[in-house]
């Protein structure tokens, strides 16, 4: 894993949909080595985590999925770093809410890996919170990166635009619960919890209709 770790950082700001603004708190995941790294989820405040790369090579700026919580920060991280802002295309319409006259630089797919200090990250296409939602799926780590997708305690928010419950439902239970029990779930919010803690309780979100 050529020394390969994860770093977290918590941001702060506002997650704005269907005239509503909340405050909200972000985790923003950094993964690489000494030399370079990948950012997913861009929330908030470059500023902050250009500080914590450090003087690395930042090879992307992947998202989970375009609510503006997510996202906000994406373009100046890129234009300080140059690198590349990656986005899976059923969340362009969420994305050009927020940045309407900044294109991401590149698409991801269901099944693309991408590899940095050694470590690949196989991206997982998760609809249900966004229509483009994702989670990246870092085997050698023991880890998912998964966005809005699952918490720790049930699956992410499905009330407002472009969401619906029973596609998350169906990710989830199809994608993410068939990974193994010690894969630790990295959220966009709140604490991590594991494929194992979660699994139990999938009838359970179904009848309360999360």
């Amino acid at each position: 894993m050529a020394g390969a770790r994860m770093e977290h950082l918590v941001t702060s700001g506002t997650f704005s949909l269907d005239g509503g603004v909340w405050n909200v708190d972000n985790n923003v995941w950094i993964v690489g080595d000494d030399s370079e790294a990948v950012v997913i989820d861009a929330a908030h405040d470059a500023g902050a985590i250009a500080a914590a790369l450090g003087g690395r090579t930042l090879r992307a700026i992947v998202c989970t999925h375009a609510h503006n919580d997510h996202i906000d920060a994406a373009p100046e991280l890129a234009a300080r770093t140059g690198a590349p802002i990656l986005l899976h295309e059923d969340d362009l319409p969420l994305w050009k809410q927020t940045h309407p006259e900044r294109a991401p630089d590149g698409e991801l797919a269901d099944g693309q890996v991408i590899t940095v200090a050694g470590v690949e990250l196989t991206v997982l296409h998760t609809p249900g919170h966004a229509p483009g939602a994702v989670c990246l799926y870092a085997p050698a780590l023991k880890a998912l990166f998964a966005g809005d997708t699952l918490f720790a305690g049930g699956p992410g928010a499905t009330g407002r635009s472009y969401s619906d419950f029973g596609t998350i439902v169906g990710s989830i239970r199809d994608r993410l619960l068939t990974l193994p029990g010690d894969t630790v779930v990295h959220t966009g919010h709140g604490e991590t919890t594991t494929i194992a803690a979660e699994a139990p309780h999938l009838d359970e979100w179904i009848d309360r209709g999360f």
